[in-house]
């Protein structure tokens, strides 16, 4: 036993239907050694793990892929776990009665760090994880659950999930066709699949290592003709400490992967997880703790739930409304709202056989992996190329469980996450009706990456540091509770739109962008492809051709700049609106790591602005838009009080912004 622990618990429960059957609570500690926030006082955490049945006959889960192939119980249920973190009130009296559920990103909690701005953990238990306090003087319950079974155990207390393995009705192993790509920016000779900064997921195994019908090819960009790589010269590998390795889920090149090059690689692969019960965990998890349960540790505490997530996690909660499980087997809210930010216009690969939850799709890589496909609208929509027809929240609108959604993104969706369609039609031509219960927010400038050092990384220009998660965030959060509570409508939704020549094409985008010296801007940017992995992906999850045939694109559009080529619309925070700088979504490649010039993934850009009058340089300078430090506080001031009152930030973050801005003295000589 932990020697912090306070009890270990085993309760079953009896189910008619899919549920928590059992917790176990591992430990349950003060959170912060008892620190106070506020009228909400004193904190816990509880954590441990979940165990839950799924009943395959229930309609509620007739559309997890492969269901009916995993193992059952002797009462013909599937069984699987999820790993859970609680932090809730002491006294629950003293809480507001609203449960945050944060959807972790590859094992990840972000919820603190993002809303809070604490120092970010896996384990959060002190003062520095706490931050600001923000989530805790509100009174929040929050909740994190293994829903992944991707993310691998790497010591840093990432969440996990036991989900299991599909097997054939004879208990032999499924297999079939599966597709990974590779990009480096530097030269490596190894690489696992699917790896990434966040972590290495659990990739299905090849069913053997020499797996002869296996194919990889290299091309250096994505409109130019693949060529295959000789058998000889890669393998199913690892090179660790120059030693090759036999591994059946890393690849190794003997030349070494060139930098910037894209290396495709179909092989047969062996023993997919049932990712889909993932989703169903997460439903369940949440009703568990919102509507009560034997053992339960949040029990009769909580009124109304929200969900969060971050990128991946955003398109996780867009994908679980899309497969309409907002409502549990008992027909009961899961959630009330959602926050989805920055998740463009995708779902995921969070449903389907062999998928990964990991991929996406952006204009350099990710194209062939379907993981932003059509309905991308959450309303009606016709495809014209298709012919088909679809509505990313119609299972919610036909179970009457449509929750209060905010989508929140940045000028970086727009140019690498297709993020136009979100509130277009297909074609690009005109802007869709929105949902009354839907909001879309777009802050104008911001990188998907959030606001950080303004180095350059792999980039030709620094990247961005404009901050914008915590101050708009927690506005927004604030604005949902009281949309769900009280009925108050939340803020207009602010996004570019066609028909107010806010959201353009490209080539319209190169007429307004001012010439900068040494700055070009795009040549292209993402336009997901319409593709077909065969006729049942779309009825069962499974995919018959890998990679899918690639159709044509989908049409997306970027948004209008001014003189200073900043955006014109969307949330304009103080630093767009009085600018000392252009803010772009959008960033290029450095050619030391490959691919030079072209997008550069989910990084943003920051263009100071001169000084002193520079001939070269069409935007105007620091001291001919402001005379004076007064004239410039004044402008930022009004900039900051107008954010204020229509409800895009709170008084604190008010406040805060404008004691920064008054550090700054660009005027003394």
């Amino acid at each position: 036993m932990k020697p912090c622990c306070l009890a270990i618990l085993f309760f079953m429960l009896v189910p008619a239907s899919a549920e928590v059957i059992r917790i176990q609570i591992d430990v349950r500690k003060p959170f912060a050694d008892g620190a106070r926030f506020g009228n909400t006082g004193a904190y816990e955490t509880v954590s441990g793990r979940l165990f839950f049945v799924i009943d395959p006959e229930n309609p509620a889960n007739e559309r997890i892929t492969d269901l009916n192939l995993a193992d059952q119980n002797e009462n013909g249920q599937v069984e699987f776990w999820s790993d859970f973190f609680l932090i809730q009130p002491v006294d629950p009296a003293k809480g507001s009665g609203s449960l945050l559920y944060d959807v972790h990103n590859r094992g990840n909690k972000l919820a603190l760090w993002t809303f809070n701005e604490g120092e970010r953990s896996n384990e959060p238990s002190s003062m520095e994880h706490a931050g600001n306090g923000f989530l805790f003087r509100q009174g929040y319950s929050l909740l994190w659950t293994g829903w992944n079974g991707d993310v691998a155990e790497d010591g840093s207390g990432r969440l996990l999930a036991g989900l299991p393995v599909a097997r054939m009705k004879d208990g032999k192993p499924v297999t079939g066709r599966s597709y990974v790509e590779f990009s480096v920016d530097e030269r490596v000779y190894s690489r696992f699949f699917f790896s990434s900064p966040w972590g290495t997921p659990k990739a299905y195994p090849s069913v053997s290592l020499d797996n002869k019908d296996a194919l990889l090819t290299m091309r250096a960009n994505r409109d130019e003709a693949a060529v295959e790589v000789s058998r000889e010269d890669w393998a199913f590998a690892e090179l660790k400490d120059g030693k090759l390795i036999p591994n059946r889920t890393s690849l190794y090149v003997k030349e070494g992967f060139k930098p910037g090059w894209l290396y495709e690689l179909v092989y047969t692969a062996r023993d997919p997880r049932v990712s889909g019960l993932g989703l169903a965990g997460l439903r369940d998890a949440v009703s568990f703790f919102r509507h009560g349960g034997s053992g339960n540790p949040a029990m009769g505490t909580l009124d109304r739930a929200y969900i969060f997530g971050i990128s991946q996690s955003g398109r996780l909660i867009h994908h679980f409304f899309y497969e309409g499980l907002n409502l549990n087997e008992k027909d009961q809210a899961v959630f009330d709202g959602a926050i989805i930010h920055v998740p463009g216009s995708g779902k995921g690969l969070f449903n389907y056989r062999f998928a990964m939850a990991t991929v996406y799709g952006t204009y350099r890589r990710g194209n062939l992996s379907p993981a932003d496909f059509f309905p991308f609208a959450p309303m009606p929509q016709t495809d014209p190329v298709t012919g088909r027809k679809g509505d990313s929240l119609a299972r919610l609108r036909k179970r009457n469980a449509m929750p209060k959604i905010f989508f929140v993104q940045t000028a970086t969706e727009y140019w690498s996450r297709a993020a136009s369609l979100l509130h277009t039609d297909v074609e690009g031509k005109k802007d869709s009706k929105i949902d009354p219960n839907v909001r879309i927010y777009s802050i104008a400038g911001a990188q998907h990456l959030g606001g950080g050092k303004s180095d350059k990384g792999i980039c030709q220009f620094p990247r961005s540091p404009l901050k914008h998660r915590g101050p708009v965030l927690r506005a927004l959060l604030v604005a949902m509770d009281d949309w769900v509570r009280e009925g108050s409508e939340p803020p207009d939704s602010r996004y570019p739109r066609i028909d107010d020549g806010t959201l353009v094409d490209l080539e319209t985008f190169h007429k307004q962008f001012p010439e900068i010296p040494n700055v070009t801007p795009p040549e292209a940017h993402y336009q997901p492809l319409r593709l077909d992995p065969g006729a049942r992906w779309f009825s069962e999850g499974i995919a018959d051709q890998v990679p899918p045939k690639a159709g044509k694109s989908y049409r997306t559009l970027v948004p209008a700049v001014d003189a200073d080529g900043n955006e014109r619309v969307g949330i304009r925070l103080p630093e767009v609106e009085v600018p000392l700088a252009t803010y772009t979504g959008w960033n290029l490649r450095d050619e030391k790591y490959g691919a030079g010039g072209m997008l550069a993934g989910l990084h943003g850009g920051y263009l100071e602005f001169s000084k002193d009058k520079n001939a070269d340089d069409p935007r105007q300078s620091i001291l001919e838009r402001y005379a004076s430090r007064d004239v410039y506080l004044a402008q930022f001031t009004d900039a900051v009080l107008d954010l204020q009152r229509q409800g895009y930030l709170l008084d604190e973050d008010a406040v805060r912004m404008l004691n920064e801005a008054a550090e700054r003295n660009l005027w003394e000589k």
